[in-house]
């Protein structure tokens, strides 16, 4: 009987649940600290600051604490710090950094000047050690464990998990706080359930929509760049809503859609977008929550872990190896 060595991408993806159970139980006590002091000062705004896989992380974040907190969040343009050497006015305001690595020399300078603006600054990284780390007021470790893979797939996981440990506790929201008590659990049976992307389904595509809203949307970033990066596939993301704004237009040519489907308040609005495709002769791939009757905030994560084992397989598939993209590195240095 012939078997297929996992690939690294794989095998990292499948890690997640237990580095969720280590996460939960290294950051208790931190979070509670910075949950009483949010709650006590809440920050007017938040700023979130990150690059690649952790920029997709911070836009997840974005819609995360504005729909359950109502803090006005919006993303940093570290070139504002690195190239055009500008001070923002942050008084009273958080900064969230997300780093895999926490050496990427823009996010630390961005960092640094968050700090110096008056924000309070606090990193999600991997390497609680790194120079990130070191600049930040709170440190929330991701506890990715070491991540081999060029494309990163668990520490996304548990960047995710960690903002939604954030908001949980911030909102002292009971109903996810215990949904996230059952999260591991959730993703180890996603693990195992149907393939939802197979190579079959993309054998003649060349361009690719990930369609999806609110939080959907937010992690179709995260499948655009996957896609591109292990399976040389141009890939863009849209919210269902924008794309009717002008991008319906590349629907005239070949095209595949990744149709996300995330059953939450914005779910109802995307099904009818989607149809408007459907009415153009456009039959999109539907992706969905693998597992069932679980908290709409956690089915994000849910459909990402099957999502990356299936694009891994996908790679594969086409001839690509997934752990070592061509071009790519793992710590990216830009200014």
């Amino acid at each position: 009987m012939n078997t297929v060595t996992p690939t690294l991408m794989e095998t990292e993806a499948r890690e997640t649940p237990q580095r969720l159970i280590e996460q939960a139980a290294r950051n208790a006590a931190t979070l509670s600290s910075l949950c009483s002091r949010l709650r006590n000062q809440a920050p007017v705004a938040c700023m979130m600051i990150g690059r690649g896989t952790s920029d997709h992380a911070g836009v997840f974040g974005k819609y995360l604490i504005e729909i359950e907190l109502g803090v006005p969040v919006f993303p940093a343009a570290p070139s504002i710090a690195t190239v055009y050497d500008k001070q923002l006015r942050l008084h009273n305001m958080l900064a969230i950094a997300i780093s895999q690595s926490g050496k990427s020399p823009d996010i630390i300078r961005q960092a640094e000047y968050a700090k110096e603006g008056g924000a309070l600054v606090l990193a999600m990284v991997n390497d609680e050690h790194s120079p990130l780390a070191q600049i930040a007021d709170v440190v929330l470790p991701l506890m990715a464990g070491t991540e081999q893979a060029v494309a990163a797939t668990k520490s996304y996981l548990c960047s995710l998990s960690l903002l939604l440990q954030l908001v949980a506790q911030w909102k002292q929201d009971a109903a996810l706080i215990e949904a996230l008590e059952k999260l591991p659990r959730h993703l180890m049976a996603a693990c195992n359930t149907s393939t939802q992307l197979r190579p079959e389904m993309l054998q003649n595509t060349e361009h690719l929509i990930c369609l999806g809203r609110g939080l959907g949307y937010a992690i179709g970033k995260e499948m655009a760049l996957k896609l591109k990066e292990v399976c040389s596939l141009h890939a863009e993301a849209f919210s269902s809503a924008e794309f009717l704004h002008g991008p319906i237009a590349l629907a005239n040519r070949p095209l595949s859609v990744l149709d996300i489907g995330i059953q939450d308040e914005a779910w109802q609005a995307h099904k009818v977008q989607v149809e408007h495709l459907r009415s153009r002769n456009i039959g999109p791939i539907a992706l969905s929550c693998p597992v069932r009757d679980v908290h709409p905030r956690l089915q994000p994560l849910l459909l990402m872990q099957r999502f990356y084992l299936d694009v891994a397989a996908v790679a594969v598939a086409r001839g690509f190896n997934p752990d070592a993209p061509t071009g790519l590195k793992k710590v990216t240095a830009t200014l």
